[in-house]
C-alpha cells in the first residue's frame, strides 16, 4: 500500500494540476488554503493542507473547520436508521411526532419530504445559535409553507428549517440529543474521534488552538468570521454544524461505500445505503439552487446530466453517474464514486461568494481526476 500523499512535494509530483489550481485560488484571494483527502478502495491516496491558516500561520491537515451543508448526510442516515430499525416510517406526517407542527398547512409533510428537500416551508428567523433549541423548533412549526407550494411538488433545497425538524425526529425517537446520537451512531464507530454536531464545552478549551479560521468576502476581501467561536462551535445545528479534519468527512463516506459496514460492525444495512443514494427527487428544477438537480435521502446524486459545467455543488466533469454526496456553503464537498471506489472530501477556508465557489471546485475536483488517471 502507498503511503499517501502528505507533503506539498509530493503533491507536486503526483497532484500538480491540482496543486497548481490550488494555489491559483490562494492568488486570486478565493481562499487562504484548503484541505483535501481522498481515497481509493479504503487506501488513503491524499491527506493534505496547502496554504495557510491565518497569516502567517499554515494550514493543517489537523486544523478543525467547518463542514456546514456536507455534513448533512449524517443526520440523514441517522433518520434511515429509524426507519431501518422500524421505529419511524418515512412517509408518516411529521406531525404526529411533533405536535403543532400542522400549523401553517404542513399537515401533510412527511419526512420523505424533508429529505427530498420538496417540504416547501416558508423562511423564518431562526436565531442560530444564540436562540434556544426548544424556541428555533416552535419559530418552524408556526412558519407557514410557502406561498403557492405544494408539498411534495415544490423543490427547493432547503438548508435549515427541515434540518431542524429532523433533529427533533431524531431526538424524540432516540430520546437523546441529536449530537449525542450522532456521535455513538456513526462518529465513535468510524474512528471519527474530532468530528462534532456541537463540541463540548469540556472540549472547547482543549481544541480551540486547532479551531481552523474561516474567511467570508466582504467588500472585495476575505475576513475571519466567527465560526471557531465557543458560541458557535458549540451549538448543534443538524444541517450545517459539523466539524472536524476533513479526512474525517471522507471516512463516513468510506463507511458509505463499505455497505454501512466498519471494521466488521453493521452500522447500517446495505439497503439503508442504497435507498439513501438512489434518485428520489428526479429532473425538478431547484428553486434555491436555480438548476435543476437530483435528490436521494439527504444526499445529492451527480447531476452533470443537466449541466456539468453549471451544476452548483457538483462532483467534477468526470464523477460517474452513480456518484453522491453534500457540499457545503461555498467551502465543502464530500461525495463518493462507487465506480472508482473513490471517497473525496476537501474544504476551503475562504467563503469567496456562490459563484466563484462553484467555479472553484468545479476546476479542483475534476482536476483531481484527471491528475489520478480517472478521467473518462
Amino acid at each position: 500500500m502507498n503511503k499517501p500523499i502528505r507533503t506539498i512535494h509530493d503533491a507536486e509530483l503526483a497532484l500538480p494540476r491540482t496543486l497548481s489550481a490550488i494555489r491559483t485560488g490562494m492568488s486570486r484571494g478565493l481562499h487562504h488554503g484548503i484541505q483535501i483527502y481522498a481515497s481509493r478502495d479504503l487506501s488513503p491516496i491524499v491527506d493534505l493542507a496547502v496554504g495557510e491558516n491565518v497569516l502567517g500561520e499554515p494550514l493543517t491537515s489537523d486544523h478543525l473547520l467547518p463542514w456546514l451543508s456536507a455534513g448533512k448526510p449524517m443526520t440523514a442516515l441517522a433518520v434511515l436508521s429509524l426507519v431501518e430499525q422500524g421505529l419511524w416510517d418515512l412517509d408518516r406526517p411529521v406531525a404526529e411526532l411533533i405536535p403543532g407542527f400542522e400549523a401553517g398547512g404542513k399537515g401533510a409533510i412527511t419526512t420523505r419530504h424533508l429529505l427530498t428537500h420538496s417540504a416547501g416551508i416558508d423562511a423564518v428567523a431562526l436565531g442560530w445559535p444564540a436562540t434556544p433549541w426548544e424556541e428555533i423548533i416552535a419559530r418552524i412549526c408556526s412558519a407557514p409553507l410557502k406561498a403557492g407550494a405544494v408539498v411534495g411538488e415544490y423543490a427547493a433545497y432547503d438548508p435549515q428549517r427541515s434540518w431542524f425538524i429532523l433533529g427533533e425526529i431524531i431526538q424524540r425517537v432516540r430520546q437523546q440529543p441529536v449530537a449525542q446520537v450522532l456521535r455513538s451512531q456513526f462518529f465513535e464507530p468510524l474512528g471519527m474521534d474530532e468530528t462534532f454536531l456541537a463540541m463540548p464545552g469540556e472540549r472547547y478549551e482543549e481544541l480551540a488552538p486547532r479551531l481552523g479560521r474561516v474567511h467570508v468576502m466582504t467588500e472585495g476581501l476575505l475576513r475571519a468570521n466567527h465560526a471557531h467561536q465557543r458560541e458557535t462551535v458549540t451549538a448543534p445545528a443538524p444541517g450545517s454544524s459539523s466539524r472536524g479534519p476533513i479526512r474525517q468527512l471522507g471516512r463516513f463516506y468510506e463507511m458509505l461505500l463499505c455497505g454501512g459496514t466498519w471494521n466488521g460492525q453493521s452500522l447500517v444495512q446495505p439497503e439503508t445505503i442504497r435507498q439513501m443514494t438512489a434518485r428520489h427527487r428526479v429532473a425538478r428544477f431547484d428553486q434555491t439552487f436555480q438548476h435543476t438537480v437530483d435528490f436521494g435521502l439527504g444526499i445529492v446524486v451527480n447531476s452533470n446530466r443537466y449541466g456539468a459545467n453549471t451544476i452548483p455543488y457538483g462532483f467534477g466533469k468526470h464523477a460517474s453517474e452513480g456518484s453522491f454526496g453534500h457540499g457545503g456553503s461555498q467551502s465543502c464537498i464530500g461525495f463518493a464514486d462507487p465506480q472508482h471506489q473513490l471517497a473525496v472530501a476537501m474544504v476551503a477556508n475562504g467563503y469567496p461568494g456562490e459563484v466563484p465557489h462553484n467555479r472553484r471546485f468545479r476546476e479542483l475536483l475534476t482536476l483531481l481526476y484527471e491528475d489520478l488517471g480517472l478521467a473518462k
